[in-house]
């Protein structure tokens, strides 16, 4: 029986890596046409902040900065339980300054949703909801991107999230990697096959009209994969915008890391439990190959964790009960084919950052420490597994006080 159990989990995981590996293929090519608008659309441009007074009026600068009509978008800034300056610099700034103040339920899912029914009862209207964090830095046509999309039909859309700090350390470096990675080589690559993309926490918008009929009810740990899991439950599945990037600052240190992303996996645990198998049941009843991959990449937290339990046991096996006593089909493929699965897996990432034209020196230096970063998810999973009951929201402090300017001119 546990031979059976084994054989059967190691044919899935590798076939679920072919499968993500030939998928990432098709995000090599980017397509240049696209449908141009007038700017229409009008826009409620939505801040999440907590304590966030000293990278906001960064923020509030670069917003008066974009590339389209002042009078079709307004910011409103949610000052979430706020102690500091936050909405006396937005203020300042003649920002919309909306306080809220909840010690029960904290975090930004709640913030945001309360934020969208004070938005209703407003005098003003407005055809499309975009969030930012405080700590982005938003491309001067990002708006403009969005109101192509909204012209176009869509009605969830993420933008390309970028990192405005991956020289900073090597944390920040791993960071921008990843990210290179899965704005060229995953959702690109469901973008090219119309496929649907998932949303990233900033830089996303919303058809106001889908806000209002089906609500926000995201408030779990990661609110943008379950907003995500809820709309395409539903057939509403969100479309990547490549040219509309947004800059998000990356934590410095490997514990700020490590909180943040120990909160994202307990959040992930709680949102595949939720939404995976009636997903993959939609998938198959109605031969949804999109719905199929939404679900796959739902259930993604429990692939990394059995990535990592799997060899672990083993491991055990092999070290402390004189085995191996345990079926392993890896053991029977020739070394070589190991090798060629571990390169190609190097390979994707370099090839994204090539892709990307990545032009920051420092990062290809950080390349060395990069497996590091990665291979720390797995305790990372496993612990949240564990603890993936605990709501605490955690926040993660933001200093880096840095220019869209500055940002574009180490790119070039």
């Amino acid at each position: 029986m546990t031979d059976a159990l084994f054989v059967t989990l190691q044919v899935i995981l590798a076939a679920i890596a072919v499968y993500q590996f030939s998928f990432s293929l098709f995000g090599l090519h980017k397509k240049k046409k696209k449908a141009h608008f007038k700017p229409e659309k009008s826009f409620a441009v939505l801040v999440a902040a907590h304590n966030e007074e000293q990278v906001v009026g960064a923020l509030m600068e670069n917003l008066k900065q974009l590339n389209y009509p002042a009078d079709l978008y307004d910011v409103f800034v949610i000052c979430d339980n706020c102690t500091d300056g936050t909405a006396r610099i937005v203020r300042e700034h003649g920002m919309n300054a909306c306080v809220r103040t909840n010690s029960n339920l904290r975090g930004k899912g709640y913030a945001i949703e309360w934020m969208l029914k004070e938005l209703w009862g407003m005098p003003r209207q407005y055809d499309g909801v975009v969030m930012f964090d405080a700590d982005n830095l938003a491309h001067t046509e990002f708006l403009m991107e969005m109101n192509n999309d909204l012209c176009s039909g869509a009605r969830v859309i993420q933008g390309y999230i970028d990192t405005k700090n991956p020289e900073d350390s090597w944390i920040t470096a791993a960071y921008g990697v990843s990210y290179w990675y899965i704005n060229r080589l995953w959702q690109l690559s469901r973008h090219n096959l119309q496929m649907a993309n998932f949303l990233g926490g900033t830089g996303m918008c919303f058809e106001t009209l889908l806000l209002k009929e089906i609500g926000w009810g995201a408030t779990s740990l990661v609110e943008d994969l379950e907003f995500t899991m809820r709309s395409a439950s539903k057939g509403i599945y969100p479309r990547f915008n490549y040219d509309a990037k947004v800059f998000d600052e990356k934590p410095l240190t490997f514990k700020a890391s490590s909180v943040q992303r120990l909160r994202w996996m307990q959040g992930h645990f709680t949102v595949a439990r939720r939404y995976f198998f009636p997903l993959l049941w939609q998938s198959i009843k109605e031969r949804s190959l999109t719905k199929f991959d939404l679900a796959l990449y739902g259930a993604n937290v429990y692939i990394v964790l059995l990535t990592f339990l799997m060899p672990a046991v083993m491991f055990v096996d092999i070290t402390m009960f004189n085995g191996p006593n345990i079926a392993n089909i890896y053991g029977h493929l020739p070394i070589w084919l190991s090798y060629i699965a571990v390169g190609a897996n190097i390979f994707t990432f370099i090839l994204a950052m090539a892709l990307e034209k990545v032009k920051y020196k420092k990062v290809y230096f950080y390349l060395l420490l990069f497996p590091i970063y990665l291979i720390s998810w797995y305790p990372i999973t496993f612990y949240a597994f564990f603890t993936q009951n605990n709501k605490q929201w955690s926040h993660t402090k933001h200093t880096r006080v840095v220019r869209l300017e500055e940002v574009q001119s180490k790119q070039v």
